[in-house]
């Protein structure tokens, strides 16, 4: 047994950068779609459920939107269970074919100005779809990675997933300010939203061609070879890990909100509600996700060295004092400082999203990992990014109270403060 550790191990040593980026291109095309379906949610709208009042248009596609994330669970327990079983490497690249295929067949669907009824009901199948793979997506990298990665250092290469959801966002802001500057608002609405959705086609090319090069991650290898691979993953993290995964729902609940509220339905706010320029504020999220992407490796590093818990403290701190604040000034008509605000806004994001994924891999044991993840993370998500925006535009509605979001994020991040005086300390430990 010695003697093949000692052969296996320079390809411990070498796996990190590897799984690290093949990890981040995968995610970016998960939250690349998100990002896009967020950004022209006030485009495509009317284009799908048209309707006198643009508010219950918006609705109605922010529902759809929501759709994705209700599935996302089963996707994660079905896929997650054939990660746990079969190994991480082709789950992963299940899931970007699936994901990008999904996009992309956004971009070819009828309106309902041709297709009547069907077009919100093949929009919301299509949807369903796109949530059933992206629940296997994020997490599985996230373990893939977790695995890969050396004791010490997990926080660091960690980060590198994150970073794919920055950059997919980022590159969904970027085709989308393009798009919108180039085109105007009257060939967006004809024809021009398509062109975001079947962009996903070369990056799906592009992930694949990565993930097809990676091997296995060793921990799970290691499991093959001593026959220790579990026969029921979700019984066992349903019974024996349960607390673990309440845990983890309640943090990624407050990981969510951070991003969805503080980072995609800042788009809605400023455009819909505030009434800026729409390209320029593709273009502010555009910069504002690379920034934030060259960030999540530092934070992570952070979390190998004082701890995951304070750090993630750091982050969720950040958001709770900041989002209001940060919203009046949005709302105050100069477009320098709403814009100066909204970079405010987003320095905690960082924080939370670099720290919080390895965080999650480290609550349970290899065995069960991509499963426990996998099914927490996604309850996590339905609570924070589903069904969040979506409430957010009915207070606002309801209420006529524009700060409303804001006050969602403020009860969803102490949540996760208070959760984390619970979460076990694991950034030392050896997986």
């Amino acid at each position: 047994m010695s003697t093949h550790t000692s052969m296996t191990a320079p390809k411990t040593h070498s796996t990190p950068r590897r799984a690290a980026i093949a990890a981040m291109v995968g995610t970016a095309i998960e939250y690349y779609e998100f990002g896009v379906y967020g950004y022209l949610a006030v485009i495509i709208s009317p284009l799908f459920f048209p309707s006198e009042d643009p508010a219950t248009a918006l609705l109605s596609t922010l529902a759809v939107f929501g759709s994705a994330f209700v599935i996302r669970p089963l996707g994660g327990i079905i896929l997650g269970r054939l990660g746990d079983l079969f190994g991480r490497r082709i789950v992963l690249l299940i899931t970007v074919i699936g994901m990008g295929s999904a996009t992309a067949a956004t971009g070819l669907l009828p309106t309902h100005e041709t297709a009547g009824l069907w077009a919100p009901v093949l929009l919301l199948i299509i949807r369903l779809f796109q949530g059933f793979f992206a629940g296997g997506e994020v997490t599985g990298a996230a373990t893939y990675v977790a695995e890969s990665a050396p004791n010490g250092r997990r926080g660091f290469w960690g980060g590198f997933t994150p970073m794919g959801v920055a950059i997919g966002g980022a590159a969904a802001a970027t085709v989308a300010g393009v798009c919108s500057g180039l085109l105007g608002n009257e060939q967006m609405s004809e024809f021009g939203w398509r062109i975001p959705f079947l962009m996903s086609i070369p990056l799906v090319i592009l992930s694949v061609v990565i993930r097809r090069k990676i091997t296995e991650a060793h921990a799970f290898e290691q499991l093959q070879e001593k026959n220790e691979l579990p026969k029921s993953p979700l019984k066992t993290v349903v019974t024996k890990h349960w607390k673990n995964v309440l845990r983890v729902i309640l943090v990624s609940f407050g990981q969510n909100v951070g991003y969805w509220v503080g980072f995609i339905f800042m788009n809605i706010y400023m455009t819909q509600y505030l009434k800026l320029d729409r390209t320029t504020v593709y273009w502010t999220m555009a910069c504002i996700g690379i920034a934030v992407a060259v960030m999540m490796p530092f934070w992570g590093g952070l979390s190998d060295r004082i701890g995951r818990r304070k750090v993630l403290a750091i982050g969720f701190f950040g958001y709770l004092i900041l989002v209001v604040p940060m919203m009046l000034i949005m709302g105050s008509g100069n477009v320098p400082l709403a814009i100066a605000a909204m970079v405010v806004l987003a320095l905690p994001m960082p924080i939370v999203q670099s720290v919080g994924y390895p965080t999650y891999t480290e609550q349970f044991p290899t065995q069960v990992r991509y499963t426990g993840i996998s099914l927490s993370f996604n309850i996590g998500t339905i609570l924070g990014g589903g069904l969040t925006p979506l409430l957010a535009t009915s207070l606002i509605a309801s209420t006529g109270n524009l700060l409303a979001p804001g006050f969602i994020l403020i009860g969803a991040c102490a949540v996760a403060l208070i959760t984390l005086i619970w979460i076990r300390e694991t950034s030392k430990d050896d997986l």
